[in-house]
């Protein structure tokens, strides 16, 4: 195993002891972007078989489920999973992970990946994504990512360690696979309003902040706190997004 891929698998396991802070503070997604992930288009399609993979606490879950698809959430991390449930009982929960579905074959007309895809074997992923999908189903990803065309976004996400690009390349292997057709891409702006806590809690709750011990984390926790209080208004502070969309088709 290489060091890039221990590092990789140490920080995604991470998640289970921040589960409380991740499902607490993590933006969700909007219904524009899930439409055209599961859909064409702005208007609702027919609901169909949704498998979340890498669902974490569910946050894409739930709009899934609010939108009427019947979805399967599958995540392998039982701290996540306890999350999810708790939160989104109306979806069947399954711990699991991408390289190995615990799933049977042609189950589902989408697989959608939120914040996660990056963290998977690609390789053999893509090969299960495409086995639990049916013919002309489809895979399709989104991440959440600030929007630093404010400056202090930029700054804040210069204090916090880490920043959350999508990194364009992630999505290569899809088209390296020859399993599915072209990607096409598509993006969407959404806001999140947080209050002190809330902004803290998302800090806590990124691999790299997760990973570090209190003592390391204590003066990055710090800046971020004096941002909140250099930016914020009435108590709160608005983080814009752009939600990155993804989506492919079988072949």
């Amino acid at each position: 195993m290489s060091a890039e891929t221990n590092e990789r698998r140490v920080r995604a396991a991470s998640f289970g002891a921040v589960a409380d802070v991740y499902e607490r503070s993590r933006p969700g997604y909007p219904d524009d972007a899930v439409r055209w992930l599961t859909g064409g288009g702005h208007t609702a399609d027919e609901p169909c078989d949704v498998i979340d993979l890498g669902a974490g606490t569910g946050k894409l879950t739930r709009s899934l489920v609010d939108l009427g698809h019947r979805v399967t959430a599958v995540e392998p991390l039982t701290e996540m999973l306890d999350q999810l449930r708790s939160a989104v009982p109306e979806a069947t929960a399954v711990e699991g992970g991408a390289e190995e579905i615990p799933l049977a074959g042609e189950s589902a007309d989408v697989v959608t990946v939120a914040q996660a895809f990056h963290w998977f074997d690609h390789g053999p992923a893509l090969v299960e994504i495409a086995r639990v999908l049916r013919p002309g189903g489809r895979i399709a990803l989104v991440w959440n990512v600030r929007d630093e065309s404010q400056p202090y976004v930029g700054e804040l996400s210069d204090a916090m360690v880490g920043r959350t690009g999508v990194d364009t390349g992630s999505v290569d292997p899809i088209d390296a696979s020859g399993l599915f057709g072209p990607v096409e891409r598509a993006t969407f702006s959404h806001v999140q309003t947080v209050d002190r806590e809330t902004l803290l809690a998302l800090v806590r709750s990124r691999s790299y902040c997760a990973v570090l011990s209190a003592e390391e984390q204590a003066p990055v926790l710090q800046n971020v706190d004096d941002l909140f209080t250099a930016h914020a208004r009435h108590g709160v502070l608005a983080l814009p997004y752009l939600t990155e969309c993804f989506r492919a088709t079988r072949r």
